[in-house]
């Protein structure tokens, strides 16, 4: 099971808007104008837009030194984190819910850096139920679809099964979360939670698309009804 973060979990956007800027200052020297909007890209492909929208042209260094940067400037405002930002509605019932699913592994698949990942959800207290070991991250430089086979490489290699279509279920709030489930083979629950409308979410190939996470009930059953038991001898 692997959950998207932002806008489908967390929503901290200022705080990531604000590292964003000291990041682009420090490495560049110069003030941020303009962010490259996330769209449900990764960091790294935010990252180089940013930098080509402001004028910089980009150096095999780049992308090293801003990903160190944006993760020091998140986390010296991590205390701000449930404070200026919210979690989202049911997020944590969901979470809950799903992980007393027999053999449910959870992680993320997020276009956020590792450690900013981790500091989101803890600013919430939804890191107990995350596996952050075996999710793919925004410094990862892989299209989603490609870091969510990633993810499922790391499951079998953490815990011994195969994860396949059958019994990969990736939730996310934008298009860019449906297409790479769909791209991979993965099942997909959608939550018009973010930018993405309902019907945006259907067009992309949703199987399912929730309006949010609240009813955890309704969460689960989409859960099970998309997939099968894991076969742990299996791979």
């Amino acid at each position: 099971m692997l959950w998207n973060v932002d806008l489908t979990l967390v929503d901290v956007a200022i705080i990531t808007r604000e590292a964003y800027a000291d990041a682009f200052r420090q490495v560049t020297g110069r003030p941020l104008v303009k962010l490259a909007p996330a769209m449900g890209r990764p960091d790294s492909e935010i990252i180089f837009e940013t930098l080509a929208i402001n004028g910089i042209v980009t150096g095999d260094e780049h992308l090293p030194r801003f990903i160190d940067a944006l993760a020091g400037a998140f986390a010296t405002r991590r205390k701000r984190l449930a404070k200026d930002g919210r979690v989202m509605p049911g997020a944590k019932d969901a979470l809950k819910a799903v992980a007393r699913l027999d053999g449910v592994v959870q992680s993320v698949l997020t276009g956020t850096i590792k450690s900013n990942a981790i500091h989101k959800l803890q600013a919430f207290g939804l890191e107990k139920f995350v596996d952050f070991e075996v999710g793919g991250y925004g410094e990862e430089v892989y299209p989603k679809a490609s870091l969510l086979q990633v993810a499922q490489g790391r499951v079998k290699q953490m815990y011994g099964f195969r994860c396949d279509g059958s019994n990969t279920v990736l939730i996310g709030d934008s298009a860019r979360d449906v297409q790479a489930g769909r791209i991979s083979g993965a099942a997909m629950i959608a939550v018009a939670s973010g930018r993405s409308t309902s019907a945006e979410l259907r067009e992309a190939g949703a199987d399912i698309v929730l309006r949010d996470l609240s009813n955890a009930s309704e969460v689960v059953a989409a859960v099970a009804r998309l997939t099968s038991p894991v076969d742990r001898k299996a791979g």
